[in-house]
């Protein structure tokens, strides 16, 4: 039985995350802007920069962009490596 698999492009995955992950976490700082929240949260430990403010909320949004754009690259380059290897030792 010959199986198939579909090659993921990693700039698409890469560019979908990205912007999954930036607007998350710029919704997210928002909504605490917008409720009185101040201050750093965990995503300041992760984040450099980032804290729960406008410009933190711009901050978040461009590095979780960065952070998920990598991570995409990352995972379709793995997952095609993982499928071709697989499909060769059949």
């Amino acid at each position: 039985m010959k199986t198939t698999y579909v090659k993921i492009h990693p700039l698409a995955l890469g560019a979908a995350l990205g912007v999954m992950e930036g607007l998350a976490i710029f919704c997210a700082t928002v909504l605490l802007v917008l409720q009185g929240e101040t201050g750093t949260a965990f995503l300041g430990k992760l984040f450099p920069f980032y804290s729960i403010s406008w410009p933190g909320a711009i901050i978040g949004l461009l590095e979780g962009f960065l952070d998920g754009f990598i991570g995409g690259l990352i995972l379709a380059w793995v997952y095609n490596w993982i499928a071709s290897r697989s499909k060769k030792g059949e």
